[in-house]
């Protein structure tokens, strides 16, 4: 028992953290409450001295050595072995080789995100495709190897607890529509409940409305979470899951032409591609279509059949409103050419507001259906120390990723949709905030005014050219 708090495994191993930025800072006190190990077995690996004082005031060893191809394997071997754990966090670190590494050396593995070296996101000699996260996600599941070491891909928030999100929003709605339904026990009975739901539509709909006192300023980027991660993602091609009920593909729009096909991604960065979208605190917003591996790990997990013309497959994409100062900072950057402004800031102690990050499943009976945590930064900061609103909301599902490959060593490679959503979501909602579901009849065609002409599919509000802002 640490601070109330029951621990849910003791481990013998050791464990290295790549990474240490605002989302390593925030998971390292869960670490230490939820997992029965001794500061002495952690090592911190990262680029900079950021959170070396925290690290230090757990009896942490805080470690400066940025890992790069040429020193990564020498690094993690004089620190990991068979039985260990590896808890990658770091941004331009490839996830991939260290996939491969953990699993030559019995070393358990996850990560928040599947990222590649330095430049990887934004290499003109690479295609769109290969910098994508359906590229990206497609090279990690090629190492897939029965009874291999676990590696858990893509756990945080999102990716990670959305996906178990939108299993129990499935069954919600199946409840509200007066139907039986108990929870699958497989992926195809997944996806037979959300096509005889008629859910076409899944986003992830998220509005951060935090806010620090001291504001923005010109040459600066803010935000609540890991500027250059941001930056990086919004640089990728915008991606989505593409539904079996689509009529209308996008003029810029790609497919990938390997791997499940499940997904296509638009040949125009996400930061400068924004969908309509809906949360009950914002009500109808604009938001970006900012590439993220739930979009497409979602919407292959619940197809049913296969290959470009399955017989279903819903729509599936992030919708990201982030906080004032970072759609700022990201229209600033778009100013630039995509070139990084010369200072950032993560705004975490100063913050105030709150992040409400949900799905939003459509096209059923009812309508729209948003179900999803509110946590304020007061919330946060109660809960557990050196977090906000968002670093907490993702932290607490690496936590609960970390647990359950520690209780289950031999899964080998695995997506969030692929872990029992249940368990994961106990773990996760006392630290979410409120947790709250809500039926809308919006649409993106919902009292859209003619100003101006647009190509819409008036009888089918869920098309995906519907939500598209131009």
């Amino acid at each position: 028992m640490v601070d109330g708090y029951q621990q849910a495994f003791e481990f013998r191993g050791r464990m290295v953290m790549v990474g240490f930025g605002a989302i390593g800072q925030g998971v390292l006190p869960l670490l230490l409450r939820h997992i029965a190990i001794a500061p002495q077995q952690l090592t911190i690996v990262t680029a900079d001295e950021s959170g070396s004082d925290e690290a230090g005031s757990y009896g942490v060893h805080h470690q400066v050595t940025p890992l790069v191809p040429e020193n990564y394997r020498r690094i993690l071997d004089g620190l990991l072995g068979a039985g260990d754990f590896l808890l990658n966090l770091a941004i331009n670190v490839a996830s991939v080789e260290l996939i491969r590494y953990c699993r030559e050396r019995g070393v358990l593995y996850l990560d928040a995100c599947i990222e590649p070296w330095q430049g990887g996101y934004t290499d003109p000699a690479m295609t769109a495709s290969a910098r994508s996260n359906y590229g990206l996600r497609e090279a990690a599941r090629a190492l897939r190897v029965a009874g291999a070491p676990t590696a858990v891909l893509t756990h945080g928030a999102n990716p990670g607890w959305v996906s178990h999100l939108v299993k129990q929003a499935l069954l919600d709605i199946a409840r509200d529509g007066g139907r039986a339904a108990g929870a699958p026990a497989d992926r195809a009975g997944w996806g037979r409940l959300a096509r005889s739901l008629n859910v076409r539509v899944i986003q992830i709909a998220e509005r951060d409305w935090q806010l620090a006192d001291s504001r923005k300023r010109v040459g600066e980027f803010v935000n609540t979470w890991s500027v250059d991660g941001f930056i990086g993602e919004g640089s990728q091609p915008a991606e989505l899951g593409w539904g079996s009920h689509e009529r209308h593909f996008p003029s810029d729009a790609r497919r990938h032409g390997y791997g499940c096909e499940a997904a296509i991604y638009l040949e125009r960065p996400g930061a400068a591609t924004r969908v309509r979208s809906w949360t009950p605190l914002a009500e109808p917003m604009h938001a970006f279509l900012i590439t993220h591996g739930e979009a497409i790990s979602i919407a292959d997990y619940l197809t049913v059949g296969a290959g470009i013309q399955p017989e279903y497959r819903p729509t599936c994409h992030y919708a990201y409103h982030p906080c004032d100062d970072a759609v700022l900072s990201l229209h600033e950057l778009a100013a630039r050419e995509w070139r990084h402004q010369d200072s950032k800031r993560i705004i975490r102690e100063e913050a105030e507001g709150v992040d409400e990050l949900g799905v939003l499943l459509m096209g059923h009976p009812r309508g729209a259906y948003w179900l999803g945590s509110r946590l304020s930064t007061e919330s946060a900061r109660r809960l557990a120390p050196y977090n906000s609103a968002t670093t907490l909301q993702v932290a607490v599902g690496v936590v609960a990723g970390v647990v359950w490959a520690m209780r289950n060593p031999r899964r080998g490679i695995v997506d969030p949709d692929e872990l029992p959503f249940d368990e994961f979501l106990a773990f996760c909602r006392p630290y979410l905030g409120d947790v709250v579901g809500v039926y809308s009849d919006w649409t993106p065609l919902k009292e859209r005014q003619d100003f101006f002409p647009e190509q819409l599919v008036r009888d089918d509000p869920w098309q995906f050219c519907n939500f598209r802002v131009f």
